[in-house]
This record gives structure tokens, sequence and C-alpha cells, in this order.
């Protein structure tokens, strides 16, 4: 009997379910003719005998957890992995493959196959029955269905990735959570194939709501949008402390009900006003007006029937603790206040292709600065940030929240290791590595709007192949960075840097780096002005990773200036308006002054000469509102504005 399973298991798939060192020595042993003698028994039972007598077999019908091994280890060991690669040898006689192809699953197989009694005989009832609870509830979910490129079926929920790494086998699938909630897991990502199943979803990537009612969120989501309103009557320049702790109060019972996403505006909503209060150079007028019009496009669509979970949040547990997991450092960034520092650690997890965020803060000290290289010492984890943010994390003490936001706990038992990273960035998954930025922009144009997607972390951080820097300039201005890059097929993308006072050195650290001939650079990518922008955080060249922001120095070196920029009156049209919208929303629409109204009526002018009509409509009709005396009427003609001109500018 051929067992089509281990067959289908790649070493990819061998090297999730236990780690790609484990696989390199089991082929290397097998190489070496220190692998087993193999025979097969009836039913499918594998056995092996090795030269030196250990003694391992994985039964029939049972996945490779279910393996044992003569050996001392107590889980999955280089034995049981050299018997699956030993039989996949043996078995790649002609008839063998034969009839493992007469039997091989078709190449569109769907998770959504497997019926709730063949889940309760593999993952027990109790698994079940958790996941019932789950499903009242609601969730979300992506699932990629499998290709020829990539026959492996993920679901990816709020907490968790799930992968079936064998076609039709529930004995191979593979999660990075615990293994107390490795059952319910797997069965809302079933359960969420089958709903996109019955609805008749199709294309590789699916984001849907499973179970629960689509709600459109209560009293809570009317009591956040009055708030909004009134920011946007009275305006960010004069609301005070009583509205900013209204809006943070509301924010938390908003989280209570869970609704994450809209709790999460509010909170940043009231940070910009305390930031404004406090006369602090991180507020930010245009940040202020699109938290405003994010409320409002929340709350239009979960009204509107959209997915709740998508455009309100979820319901889960605020953190999933993870199984040991392997990370992969994609660099920091470091921001903050006056009063604190920031650094983010960006962490992809090389088995599912998720990244997740590590966040530290440290109070800055009366009259110190505080930057970047001064963190790079600081210990965390361990290990000083410098090298934290260009390593390899293992970790057995992880958990990952719904915004992928990752905790990792220190201890004796267990345990957390930091190594060099290595050649790792050119093995990560295809969801993180972009090779062919053309095909990246694509995926970017199909997202939702980015006022109604979920509010997680490092949505869109990538690391990107370079073939080619064709420039590197400042903006003396703008104090910008810009060089240009271009991928193996000539695509190019431009790498956008900011100065910032708590990493003086990173554009220098940045432009060195970018001059040594990079392989790879990461960052956050995005669409601006038709093509892609990245927004660096770290660079591998052949001299290793160069993590800009934790570089030491003052940023003294003399910059080039980049080439002229290409006119582009589309996107000069769209950034004039959405910055006259900014303004009425920083001044009040019951205190707006003619010039701002004027103000305008030339950008809604604008809009119309370029092209762009519906955008133009939008704040005509805003114009008009503003001319009554309707106060409702404002707000919802300003938030209809905003929101088309945002949509607008993101997808130009």
């Amino acid at each position: 009997m051929t067992r089509a399973d281990l067959l289908a298991l790649t070493p990819d798939a061998l090297a999730a379910l236990a780690n790609r060192g484990l696989v390199k020595r089991a082929a290397k042993d097998l190489d070496a003719g220190a692998g087993p003698e193999v025979t097969v028994s009836p039913d499918g039972g594998i056995d092996g005998a090795f030269p030196d007598g250990t003694t391992a077999s994985l039964p029939a019908g049972a996945g490779l957890e279910a393996a044992r091994c003569s050996c001392a280890a107590t889980g999955t060991c280089r034995h049981r992995i050299c018997l699956v690669l030993a039989y996949q040898r043996t078995a790649a006689a002609p008839e063998a493959v034969e009839a493992t192809e007469a039997t091989e699953p078709a190449a569109g197989w769907s998770p959504g196959d497997f019926d709730d009694d063949a889940l309760a005989r593999v993952l027990g009832r109790r698994a079940l029955t958790a996941a019932r609870r789950a499903l009242r509830a609601g969730y979300s979910a992506t699932i990629r269905r499998p290709t020829e490129r990539d026959p492996v079926a993920q679901v990816e929920l709020q907490t968790c990735t799930v992968r079936f790494l064998v076609p039709g086998e529930l004995g191979y699938v593979h999660t990075d959570a615990v293994a107390a909630v490795r059952g319910e897991v797997t069965v809302l990502a079933v359960w969420a194939f089958r709903a996109a199943d019955e609805r008749r979803l199709e294309g590789e990537e699916i984001r849907l709501e499973v179970g629960g009612s689509a709600g459109a969120g209560g009293d809570g989501l009317d009591a956040a949008l009055d708030l909004a309103d009134q920011v946007l009557l009275e305006g960010a320049a004069h609301a005070g402390p009583v509205l900013a702790t209204a809006l943070g109060r509301t924010a938390s019972d908003l989280a209570a009900s869970g609704l994450h996403w809209p709790a999460g505006a509010l909170a940043d909503l009231a940070g910009q006003l305390a930031a404004h209060h406090d006369r602090r150079a991180d507020h930010d007028p245009a940040r202020v007006a699109e938290l405003l019009a994010e409320v409002h496009a929340r709350h239009r669509a979960a009204r509107g029937g959209a997915d709740r979970s998508q455009v309100l949040g979820t319901r889960e547990a605020a953190d999933t603790p993870l199984r040991r997991v392997r990370l992969a450092a994609l660099g920091c960034r470091v921001g903050g206040t006056p009063g604190a520092r920031t650094a983010d650690v960006y962490l992809a997890h090389t088995g599912t292709g998720v990244v997740l965020v590590l966040r530290r803060r440290w109070d800055v000290p009366d009259g110190d600065r505080l930057t970047g290289a001064d963190l790079a010492g600081r210990r965390v984890l361990g290990s000083p940030l410098r090298s934290l943010a260009a390593a390899n994390v293992v970790s057995e003490s992880a958990s990952r929240s719904p915004g992928r936001v990752v905790r990792v706990t220190t201890g004796r038992i267990a345990k957390t290791t930091v190594t060099p990273l290595g050649d790792t960035w050119e093995s990560l998954p295809a969801a993180l590595l972009v090779r062919d930025l053309a095909a990246e922009g694509r995926a970017l144009d199909a997202l939702p709007p980015r006022l109604v997607r979920p509010r997680v972390e490092a949505e869109l951080v990538r690391v990107v192949e370079i073939a080619e820097v064709r420039h590197i300039g400042y903006r003396p201005g703008a104090q910008r960075l810009e060089a240009v890059v271009a991928d193996a097929a000539g695509v190019p993308a431009v790498v956008s840097a900011d100065y910032s006072p708590h990493r003086p050195a990173a554009l220098d650290a940045l432009a060195e780096a970018l001059a040594a001939e990079p392989r790879f650079v990461s960052g956050a990518v995005r669409r601006d002005r038709g093509g892609l922008v990245i927004d660096p955080f770290a660079v591998l060249t052949a001299g290793g990773p160069v993590v800009p922001d934790l570089a030491p120095g003052e940023g003294t070196a003399a910059l080039g200036a980049p080439p002229e920029a290409v006119p582009d009156p589309l996107g000069d049209a769209l950034d004039e308006a959405l910055a006259a919208c900014a303004q009425a929303a920083h001044r009040g629409l019951l205190r707006l002054p003619s010039g701002v109204r004027e103000r305008l009526a030339r950008a809604g002018g604008t809009l119309e000469r370029v092209g762009l009509r519906t955008c133009a409509g939008t704040l005509a009709a805003l114009t008009a509102a503003l001319a009554a005396d309707d106060p409702e009427g404002m707000t919802r003609a300003w938030a209809s504005a905003h929101i088309r001109l945002v949509t607008a500018a993101e997808l130009r």
C-alpha cells in the first residue's frame, strides 16, 4: 500500500512540523548511508530499522505526531524525519508514482470537505465544543486556497495561522497556536473554508466573516460617532481635555465590547488631541482628519451590513499563546514623544508569513535626548536591541494579540534564544518576500480601503529583493531621503525615509547601505502617486544587515539632491483637497473662516479640471452644507468628502 500522505510531504512541510535543522540532518544521514531499512505493512504502516539499532515507525492513518521512535528524544526526532525521507525515496519507483497519482487528491481541494464527524475523530469532541462558542460569537478569517504553485491551504485567524500541509489529511495540520487550542483553531479553519465554499467565494485569497451576527455595534458605536462629530464641529484646535478624556473612556468601552478597530481609532484621536494640547511635535492635523474619517467609514460599513469583524474588530481573546515559534527580525523603527521613546522590532513568522511587532518603551529623563543609537545597547529579551533587530528569535513563551503585537517572556523553563540573522531573508515565505514589484502592486490594489481594513500592526511590511539602485538623493525642504530601486524585471520603487531627531543618523546609514549594492530592503510598502513606496526598516548588504534607526552619529553627511519629480496633476490636486479638509477639521466646521471655505472651493475646482469629478462633487456638497445651518449635514458631508479623497489618494 502506497502512503500518499507521506509522499506529499515537502521539505518545507517537514520543516514546519519539526524544524529545518532536523530535516537537513536527516537528509545528510540518508545521503551518508545511515538511513533505515524500510518495511511497509499491508495496512500502510511504515517501520524503519537504523544501522545503530534505533527503530522508528509511522502508524497507518495517522500523522507525524503519532510516529514512535526508540531513541531518547521526547518529540519529533531526526529518525522519524529520516524514515519519511527514506520512504519517499523508496516509493519513487515508477510503479509507486503511478499508484500515488491515482489516489492523490485534486489540486483544487478544500479543507471545507472535512465533515464534523471527521473532525471529531481526529481532533476530539472537546475541540468542536470550544469552536462552536467562537462560531456563535463570530470570527473573521483570511483563507488562501491551494494552487499548483503552493498546494498548502492556509487560514489566518485573528490570533494564529493554520496550514493544511497535506491535501485531504487532518493529521498534517500545522498551526502556531499552542497545543491546548490546536484542535479548536483547526476546526475554526475548516469551518472558514466550508463557509467560503458554501458562498462560492473564489480567488486565491478570501477574507470573510464566519458565524455570529451582522449587528452594527449598537449604542457604543453611535456614541463614538457623536464624539467624532463634536471634534469635527468644534475643531481639534479647540477641543479641550474633557473631550479627550471622553474619547479615551469610550475607546475603552468599545474595546470591552469587542469593537477593537473603532476603539483604536478613538484612542489614537484622543492621543492626537492631547498632543495638540501639550504642543507636542507628534500632533498632525492630517492624521486627525484621517482618524475622524475612519470612525465615520467604519460606522457606515457596519450599518451597511459589511463583515463585522473586518470593520469593527473581533470578540476573540486579547492574547493567544503560541507554540515554539521561529521569528526572523526585519529591522526596527524608533519613535516616541518628548517624554518617552519607543522601539518597534518587526519579526516575520517564518512558518506562516505573518509579521508581528515586538514593542518596547522607555521614559526619557529630563534633559536627555535618548536617540536610537542610545537605545541600541539596551537589552531586550536578553540581547542588545541592535542584535535583536537583526536576528533569528526562537521562543517557547510568545503570545500574539489580534493586532499582531507579540509578547515574549523569559524564564528558565520557557526558553528564548537569539541568533544571527544569516541568510534567513532569502527563504522567507512568498507572502513576505517580494521579488516582483508589479505583482506586489496588483496585490495592494486588490485590498479593501485602508479606512475599513483591520487595524493590525505591520500589515504591509515586506522584504523586497533589489536588483539595482538607480539613484539616491535628499530633499532638504522635506528632510527626506529618496532612492529609486528596481527589481530584476526593471520595475521601480522608491525607498523613502524621513528625518527624525529620535534617529538622527538614520538617513546617513540608509544612504551608505543603499550605495553598497544591497540585496534586500525591508519596510512598509504602500501605493503613492501610481508607484510603490517603501518606508525602510533594515537593509541587507553583503556585509550583513543594517538597521538605520539604531545607527550612531548626528547625521551630518552631505547628501545629493534627487532628480526633479515628474509632474503629477492628479496627485497634487488630491493632496491640496486633503489638506483643505484637514484644515477644516482642525479649525472646526462651525468656526470656519472664509479663507478655508474658499480653499475648499478652489480645491474642488482643481479636482474638476483634472477629471476627478466624483471627488469634486463631494467637495461641492461640503461647501453647500457649510452654508446651511445643519451641523449634522456638515459632518456627514465632510466625512463623505474625506473618505472619498483618502480612498482615491490610496488608489492613485
